[in-house]
């Protein structure tokens, strides 16, 4: 485990040095972005006890195994808290067969990509794009998956972009141009999440704290160059 503090608000727990989640401190504790893989929760535990407040909500990115893996336990060790995501990907959520995998008309018909076993966690509030929560500005972001959402801090303009962008290594990419040497490919659809990041860009962001990499600073700057990157090569 490796905790990196972001400015005044926010933790990064990092895991098998790739995998990121966060803890983001509120007035009444802390909100926990994403849970990253199955066995974490101890881990999460202890950062925000070491940290000195409780986790009150968690708010998950979207639905992928990466970043849901350790919500059954943490919600087990917390009892009363919070689990938030977008109405779409709330619907990868549940464990099969429950579990809704289709895509809606209008949308892309690209096969879904990456991991989905779902939880036994049901949401208890869906976030909206451009609601305000706590300090979140949240910000639909679909590609990745059909649900993505992103979350700008906007006390400092730290971006916890989920998997709209990459930041392996230090370099920021969109998602669904992973480098070469990144060996998972689990983005949907690439033009959609192309869109997304020029959407990213329109706000103005400090730096990025992504699922996977490094803390970037220079966030509006990062995404433009990601873009630049993403426009003159065809997606993966």
């Amino acid at each position: 485990m490796k905790i990196t503090q972001i400015g005044t608000y926010g933790t990064q727990i990092t895991k098998f040095g790739l995998v990121n989640c966060y803890l983001l401190r509120e007035q009444d504790g802390f909100t926990l972005i994403d849970t990253g893989v199955a066995g974490e929760g101890p881990t999460i535990l202890k950062a925000a006890q070491e940290a000195g407040a409780p986790i009150r909500r968690i708010l998950l990115t979207h639905a992928h195994v990466d970043h849901i893996g350790s919500v059954d336990e943490l919600k087990a060790a917390l009892g009363e808290v919070s689990v938030v995501i977008s109405a779409r990907d709330a619907r990868w959520l549940p464990k099969p067969p429950a579990q809704d995998l289709s895509l809606d008309p209008g949308e892309p018909q690209t096969p879904i990509r990456g991991g989905t076993p779902g939880c036994n966690t049901p949401p208890t509030h869906f976030v909206g794009d451009g609601e305000l929560f706590g300090s979140l500005r949240c910000i639909a972001t679909p590609g990745h998956t059909p649900g993505h959402f992103a979350f700008l801090d906007e006390r400092d303009g730290t971006l916890y972009a989920g998997d709209a962008v990459g930041t392996l290594r230090g370099t920021t990419t969109v998602s669904g141009w992973a480098p070469w040497w990144f060996p998972v490919r689990a983005t949907w659809h690439t033009p959609t999440a192309l869109a997304s990041v020029r959407k990213l860009n329109e706000f103005p962001i400090a730096r990025i704290a992504a699922g996977h990499g490094r803390i970037v600073e220079g966030g509006n700057k990062a995404l433009l160059a990601a873009i630049a990157a993403a426009e003159t090569r065809p997606g993966k």
